[in-house]
């Protein structure tokens, strides 16, 4: 499903010479690699700040705090998503509210915003899910209206485009993770907040090293999550590529859409003209699976048979989790998202995978969904 090691073999010399660097100068938090990186990232992202932190909840969870999130307010987060967007939220002893999603691009529908929206709502947290922008003028629209901030999951979509602008510049704050999987992974935990807020940026540097001005003088509570050095260098040899490897991933999904073109029973990503995907995961729907996910399965069974790997991303929508019971939410409420749980299928996308297991993959996948 993923190959990290192909990716390793083309940069070791320069990872090596990197980690080698960081430990002759023993500094290994919050050193000049860190810096380095926040500026780079922040160039990427055509915004002003970028904030190095643990991992990727914590930049979302950051962004809301340093929004203004708090105890009792509200934040409107799709019902699709990663458990860590809903997670972030509850976090800060805010409630997440649970929105339903668009059918084709599997990102928060702008219109529930307004379905959705109560006095205490303070936030909107669209995910740029899979790699594809959601549509950020829409939502931020509807969210300036209402004055609710607009906080980006970019998680997954590291390097998209809507109408030309990076994602990360939208929201007033923005969370992005360096999991291993991701388009641009770390070798272990890593996360970055990015802004063009200086005044969010300035806060997000407190929250991150136990909220301390200065050393040994804290001004609020705080986290201690700080990116650590080693990842930082891996992240800048790393970035160097992410350019390259998100048109390969591109060119894979090209080939995957001319491949599966025209299967009966079978969806393949949708991509407005004005969004850039940057195909983190390569997902397809297998439709006509009626009342529950058995179609899905069974094509996922038969291909794990052939050898090919396939993952379900994800299988249950949020308010179904067992984290938000307490919420009261009955199936049925978030339609979109309960069928997408039953019917999604992510097929394996790197940009080191070869045009001959593309189209193994493909004729595997085609068999699988005419034999139901």
């Amino acid at each position: 499903f993923l190959d990290l090691r192909a990716q390793y073999s083309t940069l070791r010399d320069e990872i090596r010479a990197a980690m080698d660097e960081v430990l002759a100068s023993q500094q290994f938090i919050l050193g000049s690699q860190g810096e380095a990186l926040e500026q780079e990232l922040a160039a990427y992202c055509d915004a002003k700040h970028a904030v190095g932190l643990a991992n990727g909840t914590d930049a979302l969870t950051f962004a809301l705090a340093a929004s203004g999130v708090g105890p009792g307010d509200e934040v409107i987060v799709p019902a699709f998503s990663f458990v860590a967007t809903g997670t972030a939220v509850v976090r800060l002893g805010a409630r997440p509210v649970f929105a339903d999603i668009e059918p084709k691009t599997f990102n928060l529908a702008p219109e529930q915003i307004t379905v959705r929206r109560t006095p205490q709502t303070k936030a909107v947290m669209p995910v740029h899910l899979y790699g594809l922008p959601a549509e950020m003028n829409s939502i931020g629209e509807i969210a300036s209206r209402h004055g609710i901030a607009v906080v980006e999951d970019n998680a997954q979509a590291i390097g998209a485009r809507y109408h030309g602008v990076r994602t990360g510049s939208f929201g007033v704050a923005t969370g992005i993770s360096f999991y291993p999987t991701k388009n641009l992974g770390a070798y272990g935990d890593g996360g970055m907040l990015v802004t063009n807020s200086a005044e969010i940026a300035s806060r997000v540097r407190r929250l991150r090293d136990h909220g301390q001005e200065s050393k040994y003088v804290s001004a609020e509570p705080g986290w201690n999550s700080r990116l650590d050095e080693l990842q930082a260098a891996i992240l800048r040899v790393k970035l160097r590529r992410l350019d390259e490897w998100t048109l390969a991933r591109q060119a894979h999904a090209r080939r995957y859409d001319e491949l599966l073109r025209g299967l009966p029973g079978l969806m393949t990503p949708s991509a407005p003209p004005h969004c850039e995907h940057v195909y983190h995961l390569y997902t397809v729907r297998i439709e006509g699976g009626g009342a529950g996910p058995a179609r899905r399965d069974r094509v996922k069974d038969r291909l794990g048979a052939e050898g090919i790997a396939s993952a379900v991303y994800y299988p249950a929508p949020l308010p179904s989790q067992p984290l938000f019971a307490s919420h009261g939410h009955r199936k049925g409420e978030f339609p979109i998202s309960e069928r997408a749980s039953q019917e999604v299928l992510s097929l394996p996308i790197f940009p080191e995978l070869r045009t001959e297991q593309i189209e193994r993959v493909a004729e595997a996948l085609a068999t699988a969904v005419r034999e139901g």
